[in-house]
């Protein structure tokens, strides 16, 4: 077998994630933790250990806006995914 086999999703299995992260900086995103708390804000920066500097940053509790905290930074150890929100 060959490691460019398309994976369930249709993306390469080899395909490395550094690559959309770095098109996605500047771009709103979707941070979760693993706590459940959910940051919604402008990806700044990104970092190996997924270390994650966001810009309008606002925090969600179950759902519901708590706070906004303009520069924000996430450990990476607390993240359970990012993704980018459409605009």
């Amino acid at each position: 077998m060959s490691g460019t086999d398309d994976g369930p999703n249709g993306a390469a299995d080899t395909k490395d994630p550094s690559g959309f992260l770095s098109e996605i900086i500047g771009a709103p995103v979707t941070v979760k933790l693993n706590s459940g708390v959910v940051y919604k804000g402008e990806l700044q920066s990104v970092d190996g250990y997924m270390n994650i500097a966001l810009e309008q940053t606002k925090e969600y509790v179950d759902g519901n806006l708590r706070r906004n905290y303009g520069d924000a930074f996430v450990r990476g150890n607390n993240v359970m995914y990012i993704s980018a929100d459409s605009s």
